[in-house]
């Protein structure tokens, strides 16, 4: 198929953007994906940057940049979000536990979602929320699927290690107990794009008195279950 818009340089742009999909990228690795000219990619990724399209993280490596999520939240077609509201509720509801939905920005994830329990003892996470990538049960997921190079640097500082990162994949879900914070439960599963790529990760969390020591068994089908339906969400607007 052919990608050309007939506006070169355009064109070119969108490689660039769509080469730092896959995640952070030196200027060679950008070259190297792209098959652009050295001098080409260093001034497409430099004039992007100049725009907030493109950014540089603590290495100096080309990262996709804060504009492009701002642009996205602008236009009002986060179908995501759009589709989380009732989604979470509805686990909410299920569970008896409180939900969130978290998507990574950079060494964070960021609660972009969330549907809280009522009444009594919860696990408040406030939409807008920074927390680790260091630990609990949607870090799991967010970092399971990475690329090797990103999932070995994350786990070099997290309170997980690879087997349970294994685990997650294998069975499609995570929990945590007192990992990001004592007393804290939580089970988490991942939401994917059309093409597969693991987006966001769909939680419940709570206290352990209530959760158990073993959260997954309570709480995974509804999770998973709940993630399924943002997932399917997707693909039905993406088509």
């Amino acid at each position: 198929m052919d990608n050309s818009s007939g506006v070169g340089v355009l064109d070119k742009a969108a490689l660039v953007l769509s080469a730092l999909e896959a995640g952070p990228a030196t200027l060679a690795g950008l070259v190297a994906s792209t098959g652009l000219a050295r001098p080409t990619a260093h001034r497409l990724a430099v004039a992007l940057e100049h725009h907030r399209l493109v950014a540089r993280d603590m290495q100096g490596r080309f990262v996709l940049g804060p504009r492009l999520s701002e642009l996205a939240a602008a236009a009002g077609e986060d179908r995501l979000l759009a589709a989380a509201g009732p989604v979470l509720a509805r686990l909410r509801d299920i569970t008896g536990e409180s939900a969130q939905l978290f998507r990574r920005q950079g060494e964070y994830r960021v609660c972009v979602a969330a549907a809280e329990r009522p009444t009594g003892l919860r696990d408040t996470v406030p939409v807008g929320s920074q927390l680790t990538m260091k630990a609990g049960s949607a870090a799991q997921i967010l970092l399971a699927w990475e690329d090797p190079e990103r999932m070995n640097r994350g786990l070099q500082t997290a309170s997980f290690s690879a087997a349970a990162l294994a685990q997650v994949r294998r069975r499609g879900w995570a929990q945590s107990v007192g990992e990001r914070e004592s007393g804290v439960a939580s089970v988490s599963a991942s939401v994917r794009s059309p093409s597969g790529k693991v987006i966001a990760a769909v939680s419940v969390s709570g206290p352990v008195e209530r959760l158990t020591r073993q959260p997954g068994r309570m709480h995974a089908p509804a999770v998973v279950a709940a993630a399924e339906r943002l997932s399917q969400s997707l693909r039905r607007t993406g088509e």
